[in-house]
């Protein structure tokens, strides 16, 4: 296995370009286990630990240009009001140790249903920015994940960055796990209301052969709150719509039997996970929308 370690993101490309096969490292927290396990043997390693430009990140006037290796730790620290959901997700990650080293660019290399970022992804409705020598371009996270453990990326393309808008409303992220820490996920659930647009976005992890959204749930919730002028109103959500929302969401999982979970309590976790991170996310916004109307 032959170690490449360029020293700036234009070396990175043209060794990725000269060797499509290569893989990534930078964090390492999914590479070295596949590694270890003699699951991966890859005849070539590169390493992006030199290149200090994935590690930053920009908070723009409408969202943040996060870095491909920003930690999970950096996130929490600093991103918390932009990205409240990501942010979330970031504290379900493994051990302090993990949210020190990996980052979103990683679960995204990696696209295992059950990486933790996804759900949070997908409910706020992420670009990826890749690039090879080539050029770059931006991959809506709608179209990145392809199949298992697969993703849109061409062989010499590599990760740079991700483009997520800044959070207009509020965001919530629920994983259930074996134990509380340390743990991959048997499920998780992201949920993003965006009342600039009046609309609701979802995430499902560990749930099906990729992350999805549960897109009839979506469609369902968006039509109901604004047949019901809930986003005016800021009434409290009935029961009836939110246990259709919760069934919606449990059937857009197509869920698998392994050592984690079933595929039934898979389906059923999904659903409880969506009834009350929509209860909690609605709490937030009507909150918010009763300190709006006080201040005025």
């Amino acid at each position: 296995m032959d170690f490449l370690r360029p020293a700036s993101w234009e070396e990175a490309l043209a060794a990725k370009a000269e060797h499509p096969t290569a893989v990534p490292i930078a964090g390492g927290t999914d590479v070295m286990v596949e590694i270890n396990f003699d699951h991966r043997r890859p005849q070539y390693l590169l390493d992006l630990n030199r290149i200090g430009e994935l590690t930053e990140w920009e908070v723009g006037g409408e969202g943040v240009r996060l870095g491909a290796s920003v930690p999970y730790t950096a996130i929490m620290e600093n991103l918390r009001a932009e990205l409240p959901g990501l942010a979330l997700a970031s504290h379900t990650v493994a051990s302090p140790q993990i949210r020190n080293r990996g980052g979103v660019g990683g679960n995204l290399g990696t696209a295992s249903p059950a990486g933790d970022a996804h759900p949070a992804l997908l409910a706020a409705g992420a670009e990826v920015e890749v690039e090879s020598v080539g050029g770059s371009r931006l991959i809506p996270i709608d179209e990145f994940y392809t199949g298992v453990k697969r993703n849109a990326l061409a062989p010499d393309e590599l990760i740079r960055a991700v483009h997520i808008k800044k959070a207009d409303g509020p965001q919530q992220y629920s994983k259930v796990g074996t134990r509380n820490a340390m743990v991959i996920a048997v499920c998780a659930f992201g949920l993003a209301l965006h009342p600039e647009t009046r609309t609701v976005r979802t995430g499902i992890g560990s749930a099906a052969p990729t992350p999805v959204r549960a897109k009839a749930a979506e469609d369902f919730l968006n039509a109901a709150l604004e047949e019901g002028g809930f986003w005016e109103s800021g009434n409290i959500i009935t029961p009836s719509i939110a246990k259709q929302f919760a069934e919606l969401a449990s059937g857009a999982c197509n869920p698998i039997d392994d050592v984690r979970g079933t595929a039934k309590y898979r389906r059923h976790a999904v659903g409880i996970m969506a009834r009350r991170t929509l209860g909690w996310t609605w709490e937030q916004y009507r909150g918010t929308a009763r300190t709006l109307e006080g201040a005025a």
